[in-house]
């Protein structure tokens, strides 16, 4: 960003941006999307004849399995033929994937989620093989186009919450247990970069691990222990860079009766959703994603690309909404979610 020093009351303008950016962003995406979704099925060209592979990491979180039909979805609508793999959360079966993948040489494959240190190599051989390579939620050199929600934006606005209802003093527990996932990565991150500016901000250290599977028990058990370590009042909200480990601390806070501590995550599962519409929750704040769309997305991007169009971005960006306790009825609606589906 570049700040023009002779404006005499930018300082103060950022200040107020940065008041107001919780609850007026999500106003702004929140209109923004009926748009975006008429313009995705607008010039889309054919994909009748192709043949188009797709490997995601695993398919047991709502995110994850709503990307994925929505490829496999669109690539049907567009006339082609996908080749759908679901790696089942094991590396290695994914790895493996990606090698049938590149032997039946598709015309194009798109990969989701997943370790990018692991993931890498295997995305350059697609490339070598000359196949072309699209994503979702991974970024990759090798990918020409990722399409994902910009997670940038994201972890910025959730910490920006946070911070507020804290009203910029308070301990946080925060789950930091997949930092090899590029989007978690950046939502991690840009919480640092925001609670840098507001030191009366603490991260309870030891930071926690969340894990997959059987991750709402183990958010559960971990939350539990650490309730009963730490007293009434020494701790005021629970951070994690998905939605899945906040279900467990929800729960665990609320079984606890620590009405005083306040859980916030991104991606926006139905069930999650219901638990922040809920006025007795102590889930605060998700910002919901639209994962389906993305997977149509992603999908739409490669239909352009075999047609012959190479001005595309190296990343497509959907809106994704931050829902709070004032909103999450309405953006239930927007989003064809009902309580916990």
């Amino acid at each position: 960003m570049i700040i023009d020093k002779n404006k005499p009351k930018d300082e103060e303008g950022n200040k107020c941006r940065r008041i107001l950016a919780g609850p007026l962003a999500a106003i702004a995406i929140l209109f923004a999307l009926p748009s975006l979704a008429e313009q995705q099925n607008n010039d889309v060209p054919s994909l009748k004849g192709k043949h188009i592979g797709i490997t995601v990491a695993g398919t047991e979180h709502y995110w994850d399995l709503k990307a994925y039909q929505g490829q496999i979805d669109e690539v049907k609508r567009l006339g082609g033929t996908p080749i759908a793999l679901d790696g089942g959360r094991k590396d290695a079966q994914q790895i493996a994937q990606i090698q049938t993948l590149i032997a039946q040489k598709p015309d194009a494959i798109i990969e989701t989620l997943g370790t990018a240190s692991v993931l890498e190599p295997w995305l350059k051989r697609i490339r070598a093989a000359n196949i072309p390579l699209f994503t979702v939620d991974t970024a990759s050199p090798s990918s020409i186009n990722v399409t994902t929600s910009d997670n940038f934006y994201i972890g910025e606005q959730l910490a920006l919450k946070l911070v507020n209802d804290l009203h910029g003093e308070g301990n946080i527990l925060v789950f930091n247990g997949f930092y090899g996932v590029p989007v978690v990565a950046m939502r991690y991150d840009q919480l640092r970069a925001v609670l840098k500016w507001y030191p009366k901000i603490n991260i309870i250290q030891p930071e926690l691990r969340d894990v997959i599977p059987n991750t709402v028990q183990d958010a559960y058990g971990q939350i539990g222990q650490l309730l009963n370590k730490y007293p009434k009042g020494s701790v005021q909200a629970i951070w994690a860079g998905w939605d899945v480990p906040q279900i467990g601390a929800t729960q665990a806070v609320d079984a606890a009766g620590r009405t005083e501590i306040k859980t916030y995550a991104v991606d926006g599962s139905p069930d999650v959703v219901s638990l922040v519409k809920d006025p007795k929750s102590s889930a605060a704040a998700v910002i919901a994603q639209q994962p389906y769309l993305i997977g149509k997305t992603a999908v739409q991007s490669v239909a352009r690309y075999l047609a012959g169009d190479r001005s595309l971005p190296p990343a497509t960006y959907v809106p994704a909404i931050l829902v709070t306790k004032e909103n999450a009825a309405e953006v239930q609606k927007t989003l064809g979610q009902s309580d916990g589906k």
